[in-house]
């Protein structure tokens, strides 16, 4: 069974893919099938389509048990299906329930395959390789600030591999993501998702800010993001940070194939996969930032998976075709 793979269903978020190729049987793939056994799993599957709850309150909306919600989350997580994380609540701590994947592809054995396949690449965001930042900047981990506030240097310090969240005003970080392509393969499309938003002085709704990706030098495109967002505590965002401060950002793809590039299906230049000149083997450099040209510099936050409301780093799908035979094995 694959990891996530993230499709775009028209101009929304990503919708989060899982693929299961039936050929290679795995005791993981039974027990994802156990999980859609019974109709209340699936149900609470559709329920928790979009957003995040607590088992009570799965329990209350279904008007279930709260032990019977228990035993169908336990099996689900089991399955591969949800993740599930541990909160702070009013009454010591609550477990908080996430669907991993909006649509599930499930190919059949057997004949000759064309494969269109996917290598899912997740990186810490505070494994960046290269730097160059402006105050207001900062890095947080999910325990507490990291080196001094509005300290560039502390963008080397050691401890920045266990950053949850970044901000500065302007410049880039920059990571390596390892290139796992196949020797075989042809590379379709490239993409890279992540969580992320302005930078204001505390928050601000209405703060816009022009964030571009570069891959391998090339630059792909700049999205203006429309504010810093919070006020209101993002789903992983952990207590001991301030509520007047930075919450959360929006999920936002860049995607580069053979018809150019896009943020979330949009086209935001003639950048084409052919030019990113991506071969096998080595590494793929992406580049975030705000450029010292950029009309609106409103700063940049970048949000890990324990932070925000997306418990996920930031991904890298290399989407690639082959053409195999299958061969027939005998009885």
């Amino acid at each position: 069974m694959e990891s996530a793979n993230f499709h775009l269903a028209h101009d929304a978020l990503p919708v989060r893919v899982l693929t299961v190729d039936l050929d290679q049987s795995s005791d993981e793939i039974e027990q994802m099938f156990k999980g859609f056994g019974s109709a209340k799993r699936v149900e609470i599957l559709r329920f928790l389509g979009g957003h995040s709850c607590s088992i009570n309150e799965i329990a209350e909306a279904l008007q279930l048990p709260a032990s019977t919600t228990t035993m169908h989350i336990n099996l689900l997580e089991k399955a591969g299906l949800i993740r599930t994380a541990l909160k702070p609540a009013n009454r010591g701590l609550q477990k908080i329930c996430y669907r991993l994947y909006d649509q599930i592809i499930v190919t059949l054995p057997g004949g000759e395959r064309v494969s269109d396949q996917y290598v899912d690449i997740a990186m810490p965001i505070g494994a960046y390789v290269d730097c160059r930042v402006t105050p207001t900047c900062g890095l947080a981990s999910e325990s507490g600030i990291i080196g001094h506030v509005d300290d560039p240097g502390t963008f080397y310090d050691p401890d920045r591999f266990r950053a949850q969240l970044i901000w500065f005003k302007q410049g880039y970080v920059e990571y390596r993501f390892p290139n796992r392509l196949p020797a075989n393969s042809v590379l379709e499309s490239i993409q890279v998702s992540l969580e992320l938003c302005s930078e204001a002085p505390l928050h601000n709704d209405d703060w816009p800010s022009d964030i571009t990706v570069w891959m391998n030098e090339a630059e792909i495109g700049t999205w203006t993001s429309p504010g810093d967002f919070g006020g209101e505590r993002g789903n992983l965002t952990p207590d001991w940070w301030e509520e007047w401060n930075s919450q959360y950002g929006l999920l936002k793809m860049w995607k580069v194939t053979s018809q150019g590039a896009f943020v979330d299906g949009v086209q935001v230049s003639a950048v084409t996969a052919n030019d990113l000149n991506i071969g096998h083997g080595g590494f793929i450099s992406v580049r975030i930032g705000i450029k010292d040209t950029a009309t609106r510099v409103g700063g940049i936050n970048i949000f890990g998976r324990q932070f925000g409301n997306y418990p996920q780093d930031i991904v890298m799908r290399l989407r690639y075709r082959t053409v195999e035979e299958r061969k027939e094995v005998p009885d």
